[in-house]
């Protein structure tokens, strides 16, 4: 009878780390394939297999990295994303971008060679530890276990240390000699729950209302950027990733308002949540001389301070209760934003009894169905589907943009990875926001991601799953123009030659999106009239990617 083998060093320590991390709340493990890095992937799955963790594996340490993201974005929770070493790792940097900047707790954990192995040209080895430099300046280099007495209580305790104030992303480099990986000896562990990171106390600013008030807020703001602009009595200028584009006081049309006479030129004081990037009218007003700008500084790396013209950036703002507002101020900007989104469609209300009245009514309507989408119904039938129970993701393209410009107030969640507004990982980001959504099947609903045709291809490989994972109820609507018309907007276009412009900036597309859906276990809808849409958005209960055709 051969005798059980010894416990590798690799494997006992990488499943104490793991517990640690379990018994302190992390529900969610990311893993990608690797030599280097199989205990801790072997751990996780027998973790797994005992109910402790959330197990998602994905080939692309890329679309991993944006997985993890997505899932920590919507559960408030750190989720961990294990790699292998060499390239593996310099997959991650965007992920770990996005997280520095928009303050998502991301905590990678990268396996490496042992010290002997560094520096000698050893295969996949390369200068891990500090990879990601300042954007994720808690790192930790951890020697290789050797099975000595005392190091599965540090790796409790390195779980602990990286888990402490975590906002951002930290990063966990092991080294690991052979024997890789061993059976695995599964400890006695209840999972414990996540306690939230406390923001620090900083300082706290005390405003009183007055005329002249305006609310920006920005992506990832959160509610209190539309309690403020109501305590304040100010007008609420909120993008729709903000999280808080609704309320009595929002201004959907602000962009056009901020260069109306009457409006933008009588700001006196702006107060800002969040990340804003989906316009130039707010740098500008905030860069504009006389107005005084009031940051509340965000989980991100850096502080919004456009020109630095901030003149006070702090933790959090206060309204002086003893002071009443003067609801006439915000009172007009919201009737101005209202009557500019205002469209006279008609209505077979308005339509007279005349035969002939109601007859070249049907033919317009009808005509409306059969006409083309364009980007802004686009945007408005996505913004319109989608409600409390779903989750929105929208990527970087002209549409975020486009759904800015109209979309009407709705308290609804809403995520762009507007941290450095790329358009890497989208969809995985979004399908990590639908697992962590879904989980709870007592508030059924579906997640879409609204995104260009170049985003698409850029992450298309999160099309793909992990072998026996489930889906969540996903909808990838991707508005196809063929490439990236965002450019069209931009001065490059008024100032390129347009076949060189297309060549390096368009960069036109045409693949075949249905064989593409098709290819990875996708279904597939087109839509190429109006009148197709809304029904193109009915939720289903698997994987769906809607191709909308639009025109340059």
């Amino acid at each position: 009878m051969t005798p059980p083998a010894a416990e590798a060093p690799a494997s006992v320590y990488a499943t104490a780390l793991l517990a640690g991390l379990v018994r302190r709340g992390v529900s969610d493990v990311v893993v990608c394939p690797g030599s280097r890095s199989q205990a801790l992937a072997l751990a996780a799955a027998r973790f797994e297999q005992a109910g402790l963790v959330h197990l998602h594996v994905r080939i692309d340490e890329r679309s991993a990295g944006f997985l993890a993201l997505g899932l920590a974005v919507e559960s408030g929770v750190p989720a961990v994303v294990v790699t292998t070493s060499g390239t593996a790792v310099g997959n991650l940097h965007p992920a770990v971008l996005e997280a520095a900047h928009a303050g998502v707790p991301l905590l990678v954990v990268s396996a490496d060679r042992p010290e002997e192995l560094r520096g000698v040209g050893a295969n996949q080895t390369t200068r891990q530890a500090g990879i990601f430099g300042d954007v994720a300046p808690h790192s930790w280099d951890v020697p290789a276990p050797a099975g000595d007495p005392g190091e599965e209580q540090a790796a409790d305790a390195l779980a602990a240390e990286v888990l402490d104030g975590i906002r951002g992303p930290r990063h966990v480099n092991l080294a690991f000699r052979e024997p890789l990986s061993s059976a695995v000896r599964l400890p006695e562990l209840e999972p414990g729950d996540w306690t939230p990171t406390a923001r620090p106390e900083g300082e706290t600013l005390t405003l009183a209302p007055r005329p002249g008030t305006v609310v920006v807020a920005g992506a990832d703001a959160g509610e209190d950027a539309e309690r403020v602009a109501r305590e304040l009595g100010a007008p609420l200028l909120a993008e729709v990733s903000s999280g808080a584009r609704f309320g009595p006081n929002l201004v959907a049309a602000y962009r056009e308002l901020l260069g109306a006479a009457g409006f933008g030129d009588r700001v006196e004081r702006v107060v800002v949540f969040g990340h804003p990037t989906l316009s130039r009218e707010v740098p500008a007003l905030i860069e504009r001389r006389g107005v005084e700008t009031i940051v509340v500084r965000g989980a991100g790396l850096d502080a919004y301070n456009p020109g630095r013209r901030a003149a006070r950036i702090v933790d959090r703002v206060v309204v002086e209760t003893a002071v009443e507002p003067d609801p006439a101020w915000a009172r007009r900007w919201v009737h101005a934003s209202r009557g500019l989104l205002e469209e006279d469609e008609g209505s077979v209300a308005s339509i007279g009894t005349d035969y002939a009245e109601r007859a070249a009514f049907a033919r317009e309507q009808l005509g409306r169905m059969r006409a083309p989408v364009t980007r802004r119904e686009l945007a408005l039938a996505v913004w319109n589907a989608t409600w409390p129970h779903d989750r929105l993701v929208v990527g970087a393209s002209r549409l975020i943009r486009e759904l800015d410009r109209v979309a009407p107030g709705k308290r609804i969640r809403v995520h762009a990875n507007r941290g450095l507004a790329g358009i890497d990982g989208t969809i995985a980001t979004a399908t990590g926001v639908a697992l962590a959504a879904q989980r709870d099947e007592t508030r059924p609903g579906v997640a879409r991601v609204l995104l260009g045709d170049l985003a698409l291809l850029h992450d298309v490989g999160s099309l793909l799953g992990g072998a026996g994972e489930a889906w969540p109820r996903l909808q990838v609507i991707v508005g196809n123009d063929h490439g990236g018309t965002i450019f069209d907007g931009l001065e490059v276009a008024r100032s390129a030659d347009p076949a060189l412009a297309d060549r390096v900036l368009l960069t036109p597309q045409h693949v075949d999106l249905a064989a593409l859906a098709s290819a990875y276990g996708w279904e597939h809808r087109l839509v190429t009239e109006r009148g197709q849409l809304d029904g193109a958005l009915t939720p289903s209960a698997g994987r769906v990617l809607v191709e909308v055709a639009l025109a340059r």
